[in-house]
């Protein structure tokens, strides 16, 4: 999926490609020895024994570690840990109705600090269990390359105008795999979707729960969705939020190419929104004039950088606003400051926020993740011109984001490691489960969730008409009370509505002082560049800038950023033959 670190990384990863996370530092309401116990099976408290470390852990958690196989065809073989985490019920011990896993998207994001995504109702009600996936942050964590010189900014132009740009990126591609292979290569044959679905049941018997509840967004909808195929015994409830298409011809190498499409079109969209308000931004009165000068900043960054922002650090920029319309008023007003001002602080604070610089140690983890489970699970063209040909036919009708996913999926071809044929989605056994989708998503286009939506026969969706977060479940920056009303009463109660259900869409930001038409504007606050303020007629608080950036971090398409493959360092050393190549 397109992952520039943007969003995923909710922009959710999200994978994605890339959904809500716990704000950094907040502590849960009430302490672990405060929540309610009563109905929990004994074996919990054996796992959760210590006290959680990392960013965003808190007294409101404890933490655990449970032992898995590497290889489950070997399951006396080597060993895994899994970090995993418990954020206890608060309400009475009599309302306890059991647990909910969480995962947030990727592949590759953190899930173990996310309880707060969940609204006071639901926090009463269940332990939230989180786990960092095999592989990711506290889970035997892989690494490929050295972040800092791989991906030093400012990378090069994803955008290619000649062959020789292209045998750039191909071989920049050729040195990840091989790096991964070299640095992780026992680990990385065992990164699948399907390997990480058995940990969730190694999860649930290690905690002594007879059934367990799941959460998913992006990349996160379809590990549950495999868990709930090859378990469907074992699931309760699931909610899966901003969904993938899971079935097999589109997994991986199609999957992304449709993706591209479903970014145009929201680019687009944001391309007119920002036309809207030319009294603000001054970037031109129509789309096709924002078009315009987005075109010619791209080219005058790629003539003459600006310390560490180039093309590719616009795009990523740019790109987060595919996945969450929370930051159009942010991202607007960096591109216009470039633009009418020369000024690059709001691009650069963006790119080199800990959410989405690909640079550090735990973006590099999440990008390596993603690549070891993306090349694995399902088969990639090993031929050079098929990328080629496919991608040049695609960048014709989509080229905001065609050749950075491109670069950032390229591995796949050279990959050091088996891949498999994909679990197979049949829906055989498996209960009632609830989708949420906009219909405007572009990490996860809305035709792939209903396709999932249909190879599972009891499922229903609710349908967010024209929305396009990536992400929508009780989160600051939609409520949508319709949304939220049907996930809670499920999650709650198990209701499920009789047929599928269309929300209106939540309305999108504009500007201060702005009249309806949007070509009054007085003036306008976009908070800072930091997403520590987000300025618009319905909120203002810095926990929605906090919660959309560590959801981008989970969601590299969705699972939210451009790819970490991005580009070739525009000055490349022998060290650093090439940045990131793309986004998810």
């Amino acid at each position: 999926m397109a992952n520039r670190n943007s969003g995923r990384n909710p922009v959710r990863w999200f994978a994605v490609a890339s959904a809500g996370v716990l704000v950094s530092g907040v502590a849960l309401a009430g302490s672990y020895a405060d929540a309610a116990s009563a109905g929990r099976p004994a074996a919990s408290d054996k796992v959760f024994t210590q006290d959680c470390t990392g960013d965003g852990a808190s007294s409101g958690y404890k933490c655990g570690d449970v032992t898995v196989p590497l290889d489950y065809v070997q399951p006396k073989g080597p060993k895994l840990s899994i970090r995993v985490s418990i954020a206890k019920a608060t309400g009475k011990p009599e309302d306890r109705k059991g647990v909910i896993l969480f995962n947030p998207g990727g592949p590759g994001g953190s899930g173990l600090y996310w309880a707060d995504s969940f609204p006071d109702s639901v926090r009463k009600a269940y332990d939230i269990i989180g786990f960092d996936p095999r592989g990711v942050g506290q889970s035997n964590p892989i690494s490929c390359v050295d972040g800092s010189t791989f991906f030093a900014m400012p990378a090069a132009d994803t955008q290619p105008s000649s062959k020789d740009d292209k045998a750039a990126f191909v071989k920049r591609a050729k040195d990840y795999a091989d790096g991964c292979g070299t640095n992780s290569g026992s680990e990385i044959p065992y990164l699948t979707t399907a390997n990480t679905a058995k940990d969730i049941d190694k999860i649930r018997e290690a905690i002594g729960e007879s059934k367990i509840n799941y959460y998913g967004v992006s990349y996160g909808t379809y590990l549950g969705t495999v868990y709930a195929q090859l378990f469907p015994d074992k699931v309760n409830r699931m909610l899966l939020d901003s969904v993938m298409n899971a079935s097999t011809a589109n997994l991986g190498y199609q999957g992304n190419l449709d993706q591209n499409v479903a970014f145009q079109n929201r680019i687009d969209l944001y391309f007119g929104w920002i036309a809207q308000y030319d009294s603000v931004y001054k970037l031109g009165k129509t789309k096709d004039d924002v078009q315009a000068a987005y075109t010619k900043a791209r080219k005058a960054l790629k003539d003459k950088p600006v310390g560490v922002v180039g093309p590719d650090e616009l795009d990523t920029m740019l790109l987060n606003s595919g996945y969450y319309d929370v930051y159009w008023l942010r991202n607007a007003q960096a591109f216009s400051d470039y633009v009418n001002k020369d000024d690059v602080s709001g691009i650069k604070s963006f790119v080199t926020n800990k959410y989405h610089d690909p640079r550090t140690a735990d973006n590099e983890n999440s990008n390596a993740v993603y690549s070891a489970v993306e090349c694995a699970d399902s088969k990639w063209p090993t031929k050079w011109e098929t990328w080629d040909q496919d991608n040049t036919d695609y960048d014709m009708k989509a080229p905001f984001e065609t050749w950075a996913n491109a670069w950032m999926n390229l591995p796949c071809a050279y990959w050091n490691a088996k891949s498999h044929d994909p679990v197979e989605i049949t829906g055989k056994d498996v209960p009632g489960i609830m989708l949420l989708q906009g219909t405007m998503d572009a990490a996860t286009p809305y035709e792939g969730a209903v396709q999932t939506h249909k190879l599972l026969p009891g499922s229903r969706m609710i349908v967010e008409k024209g929305g396009g977060s990536h992400g929508l479940y009780n989160e600051s920056w939609v409520n949508n009370s319709c949304i939220d009303k049907y996930a809670t009463n499920y999650l709650l109660d198990g209701t499920l509505p009789d047929a599928d259900v269309t929300c209106d869409a939540h309305p999108l930001p504009k500007p201060k002082d702005t009249d309806k038409a949007g070509d009054t504007a007085k003036s306008t606050d976009t908070g800072s560049t930091e997403g520590d303020k987000v300025s618009s007629d319905s909120t203002t608080l810095k926990e929605i800038g906090d919660k959309a950036n560590a959801a981008a971090v989970a969601n590299p398409v969705g699972l939210g950023s451009k790819s970490v493959l991005g580009g070739v360092p525009a000055n490349p050393s022998k060290e650093s033959a090439t940045r990131i190549l793309g986004h998810k």
